[in-house]
């Protein structure tokens, strides 16, 4: 007599469950509009929504804890003369969002901690450079300032938003539309999918495609794509029979998928949000109205289904909670965030567990808000993993940090007048030495004006002075 083995894992009992009514975020217009992205960003102090909005592109950002109902005159992020497509909270800074708009601009925004009295119409900076819509954004996961964008013009642009200059442009490896972007772990690699039903492995400081599967899935719908722990790529596509697929890749032998398993018949393209402390995929389809969940181990079949979260509504977006914004202390391993058509509602992942105390094999070091690298370093090919921080006393986000941006004026680069001289390592940058200097001709200017004030001052009074003399 056969006996059936059961896996053992400790994630085999993981639920899902909707928040109360009154935890929700009600009376949100969020957007119609036709693209493919998650609509909402999340991070462990605000709520990000990309809202219908009249004259241009708007979202709307909500602190956590304003729960209810949302005044219809609370301001929003306006800035856009087109539609938002994409927004994503910056992993490093969190009061610093990107958006992506249908006007090909990518604008970086300062959010206040505090409530704006009005729309917050002016972004710390704005990234030009697309000449069509951009749609797909991703920061980088370890280096500071880093910014990746995918428009609509088959380019991808990473970007230093400390300058606002362009680090890098891949303009000659899509030959159509791209439809996902996915930083690997230490932010050396890039997964896309495109419109020619290519899934590509690229090298963006070299410009070269590693490694490349054509019809990763054979249906014409979009393609997703994300790195997994391991290395391997999952994705998510559609048979040539419109049926639903998932699909896990060894990028160093793309012949034979490592596993590949049909799932339903349903138009709506699967968003694959990736954990990879526990190794388990997410997947939520637009137009459904559940999230199943799959565990991804290095035993056959790889790809274990879990359970399957199900609720009455469709959902038109989700946001996915970094892993530093759970509750701990309810062994909370995921939360997510899903846009109705007028509110948005948390739903939390939970493994059931009897002790209260902390659980730390749930819980390993997960990647913090400090950033590994600066730009200029991974642009000169230096890598890094994650800078990580351990959830047992629980996560308290850091106060305000501005974004500073810092401007290269192209006239340090002109060539000098006379004979240049070598520059010691103990001076500072051109760029900086114009910056003092300038700094002081204002300083000076200012003291100097302020020393002609004075001496006007002196005047005026002497001349009272000698008229009231006269009166009397």
């Amino acid at each position: 007599m056969s006996r059936r083995v059961v896996r053992q894992s400790k994630f085999r009992h993981v639920f899902g469950q909707a928040a109360k009514a009154d935890q929700a975020y009600e009376d949100i217009r969020v957007s119609k509009v036709t693209w493919d992205s998650a609509f909402c960003a999340v991070n462990p102090k605000f709520l990000a929504i990309i809202v219908e909005a009249g004259g241009g592109g708007a979202f709307i950002v909500l602190p956590l804890a304003k729960t209810g109902r949302v005044d219809k005159n609370y301001p929003l992020v306006t800035g856009h003369t087109g539609p938002v497509l994409d927004i994503d909270w910056c992993p490093h800074n969190d009061n610093v969002i990107a958006s992506a708009s249908d006007d090909t601009t990518v604008m970086v925004w300062q959010i206040p901690d505090y409530t704006p009295v009005r729309n917050i119409t002016e972004p710390v900076i704005t990234l030009e450079g697309h000449s069509k819509r951009v749609g797909i954004l991703s920061w980088h996961p370890t280096a500071r300032n880093v910014l990746l964008s995918a428009g609509g013009d088959n380019v991808i642009i990473i970007w230093n938003v400390g300058t606002g200059e362009v680090l890098l442009s891949l303009d000659d490896i899509h030959p159509d539309v791209i439809h996902s972007v996915c930083w690997n772990s230490n932010g050396s690699l890039l997964a896309t999918t495109c419109k020619d039903k290519t899934l590509r492995i690229i090298d963006p400081r070299k410009s070269q495609v590693v490694a490349e599967r054509f019809a990763a899935h054979e249906g014409m719908r979009p393609m997703r794509a994300v790195f997994t722990r391991l290395g391997h790529i999952f994705t998510t596509g559609f048979t040539r029979m419109s049926q639903r697929e998932l699909g896990l890749w060894d990028p160093n032998n793309f012949e034979e998928p490592v596993a590949l398993q049909e799932m339903d018949t349903s138009n709506g393209v699967l968003l694959p949000f990736y954990d990879p402390d526990s190794s388990i995929v997410y997947l939520c389809g637009k137009g459904d109205s559940s999230i199943r969940y799959f565990e991804i181990t290095d035993e056959p079949p790889f790809v274990h289904y879990l359970n399957t979260f199900s609720s009455k509504e469709p959902q038109r977006g989700m946001g996915f909670m970094p892993k530093r914004g759970l509750d701990v202390s309810k062994c909370e391993i995921a939360r997510f965030y899903k846009l109705h058509e007028r509110k948005c509602e948390p739903i939390i992942m939970t493994v059931p567990r009897k002790s209260d105390l902390f659980q730390d094999d749930l819980y390993p070091d997960t990647p913090g808000p400090e950033p590994a690298l600066e730009a200029d370093e991974w642009l000169s090919g230096q890598d890094a993993e994650p800078v990580l921080i351990s959830l047992k006393e629980g996560y308290v986000p850091p106060k305000h940090r501005e974004l500073r941006i810092t401007k290269r004026n192209i006239l340090d680069v002109r060539p000098p007048a006379g004979p240049r001289r070598s520059q010691s390592a103990s001076e500072p940058p051109l760029s900086q030495q114009h910056t003092l200097e300038t700094l002081l001709e204002e300083i000076k200017a200012l003291r100097e004006r302020v020393q002609a004030q004075e001496e006007r001052i002196t005047a005026l009074e002497n001349m009272l002075c000698e008229l009231v003399d006269g009166t009397d």
